[in-house]
């Protein structure tokens, strides 16, 4: 991840937006953000509060549930608003949304200009249609069809502190599967190289 405070760049990217106008009205500080293809864009352990707007590329969003059940919930493109429901709601801990390619985003902090983002209309209606696109697209999502060994490696991935699996038998409870099919599970992926025993009962995921 990179960040860009050059305002001629920044003043080019606003300027190509379909937003400018708002963007223009909203008198905050913008600056951009460069992201790798596969890094994380948002996700429940970041601190900061980041309203985005796609510039260039390519974000996908995705839902991970407890038990490691990935579902798809959007793909953004150019103009895709990243971070409109933190402005309203507590951050989830389950949504995450990364870079499908290298991308670009017109970024700023959602807590430092928070009551000049209320005070704008121009600017909630945007949010607005936005979110309800977004809860209409919901109700229409199914999960994606996934292997034990797939949800294993979402559940250490975004579930587990550290990316490390702590407990069989707690873990099977929440993969809905029993212990000895973990546990076969987890020693197949110890020969494939995907994790590491660090102990009993306690692997680390080492595939990025």
């Amino acid at each position: 991840m990179e960040r860009i405070f050059d305002q001629r760049k920044i003043m080019d990217c606003i300027a190509k937006s379909k937003y400018h106008a708002v963007l223009d009205s909203l008198a905050i500080d913008f600056y951009l953000i460069r992201y790798e293809k596969g890094e994380l864009v948002s996700s429940p352990f970041q601190n900061e509060l980041l309203f985005q707007i796609v510039e260039h590329g390519t974000v996908n969003i995705y839902f991970i549930r407890d038990d490691g059940t990935r579902y798809s919930l959007s793909n953004g493109t150019t103009d895709y608003f990243l971070g409109d429901m933190d402005i309203f709601y507590p951050k989830n801990n389950s949504i995450y949304a990364e870079a499908a390619e290298n991308l670009t985003c017109i970024s700023f902090s959602i807590e430092k200009h928070r009551e000049k983002l209320f005070s704008n209309n121009s600017f909630l209606v945007l949010i607005c249609n936005s979110l309800a696109a977004k809860i209409g697209a919901m109700t229409i999502i199914d999960a994606a069809p996934a292997s034990l060994t797939e949800r294993v490696i979402s559940y250490m991935k975004y579930k587990c502190p550290d990316e490390t699996l702590t407990g069989i038998e707690q873990t099977a409870f929440h993969l809905h599967c029993s212990a000895r099919h973990l546990q076969r599970i987890l020693n197949q992926s110890e020969t494939s190289g995907l994790v590491k025993k660090l102990g009993k009962g306690t692997y680390k995921l080492i595939l990025r």
